[in-house]
């Protein structure tokens, strides 16, 4: 491993600042290495780091057109355990809508006002989830991606992705790891309620920016949303609805994230290489085609997301080749692939991280009893 960062690093300087919340491609040579700054320079020289506001209107268009079309079904169907699929249906919708407050927290989309209100909308208003500590969280995570000390996404999650990580873990903890092969992928469908329970810890732990504005929305949303429910439905369906509703949404947020990072290399301590390498290092491409760029919102573009975190989404796969090309030429592995593998790949990093939890060596148990 030595070796192979060795290599990677020829002509590039060190960058150990995280850049957290600065857009990269903006950043002087010295601060994100020579590699990605001359990437950057022909990434910027396409065109592809210009906003293009006008390109999400259609979008936005679309995800309201889904989210009306649950609402129509929802009040034609009436008080009908049917009301399950229309609960599978908001699922999905609203976890598209989470791709339009990403986009606006990366200020992809908009700048300025106008992209802090479309986050608010979309995650506080449509979601239950703080637009403000999302941002914090997420902008540490494309800072130090896979970085078991610095990425908050890593220390958050009941899985473990190093055994350093399992000492710190719960008696339920341990069991989750050392079957979490197959638990990391049912304990997805808790991730809605994880991210809202998290957004009222940092609500009323006075660590946003607008804890008014966003505990008000936030507040809308579960009046609304309980209200709009017990209106319509008996308090058993429409606790069915929520469970279902929250469940589809958690599974699909967690199929669009654990593939990007979950079984590439994993990282510790303090960050020495340049924004480029950290960045292909740690991330993984799935293969595009129509359907995938639709389900996965652009982010199957992990590894030029990553490195361009505030280029509009429809650019991700203009630049693919760009990046493609420049890691060829350089030596730089660059992962992509199908998207039934990626999930394999997650898989079997997660059965061969546990198994020393499973099937603990003599020495180990001897020492930890001693």
């Amino acid at each position: 491993m030595q070796a192979k960062q060795q290599n990677l690093a020829n002509g590039a300087r060190p960058a150990r600042s995280g850049l957290v919340g600065v857009d990269p491609a903006a950043a002087t040579a010295k601060e994100v290495g020579a590699h990605f700054a001359e990437l950057a320079k022909e990434v910027r020289a396409a065109g592809l780091l210009d906003l293009v506001p006008a390109r999400y209107y259609g979008r936005l268009a679309f995800n309201a057109a889904l989210f009306g079309a649950g609402l129509m079904a929802f009040f034609l169907i009436g008080d009908s355990w049917w009301q399950l699929a229309v609960a599978a249906w908001m699922g999905v919708s609203c976890a598209q809508s989470a791709f339009m407050w990403h986009d606006a927290g990366h200020k992809a989309m908009f700048r300025g006002t106008a992209a802090t209100a479309m986050g608010l909308v979309h995650a506080n208003l449509v979601n239950g989830v703080s637009y403000g500590w999302w941002v914090n969280h997420h902008h540490r995570h494309h800072s130090f991606p896979n970085n078991i000390d610095l990425d908050p996404d890593i220390g958050r999650r009941t899985a473990i992705f190093d055994m350093s990580q399992y000492p710190s873990r719960s008696r339920w903890g341990r069991f989750v790891v050392r079957h979490q092969r197959t638990l990391f992928f049912v304990l997805l469908t808790l991730e809605g309620y994880k991210m809202r329970r998290t957004s009222l810890l940092a609500l009323f732990s006075g660590n946003l920016r607008r804890p008014v504005q966003e505990g008000l929305l936030i507040l809308a949303n579960v009046v609304v949303y309980a209200g709009v429910l017990l209106l319509v439905l008996s308090p058993i369906k429409a606790l069915a609805f929520i469970v279902v509703q929250q469940a589809v949404l958690g599974v699909y947020f967690g199929l669009i994230f654990a593939p990007n990072h979950k079984g590439m290399e994993v990282r510790t301590g303090e960050e020495s290489l340049d924004w480029l390498e950290r960045q292909v290092l740690t991330s993984r491409n799935i293969r595009p085609s129509v359907l995938v760029d639709f389900l996965y919102g652009g982010l199957n573009y992990q590894v030029e997301h990553h490195l361009f975190p505030t280029m509009p989404r429809m650019n991700l796969n203009r630049c693919r080749p760009i990046v493609q090309r420049y890691c060829s030429r350089h030596g730089i592995p660059y992962r992509e692939v199908g998207l039934v593998a990626s999930y394999r790949e997650v898989a079997t990093f997660l059965h061969e991280v546990s198994e020393p939890a499973r099937h603990p060596s003599p020495v180990a148990t001897g020492s930890a009893a001693s």
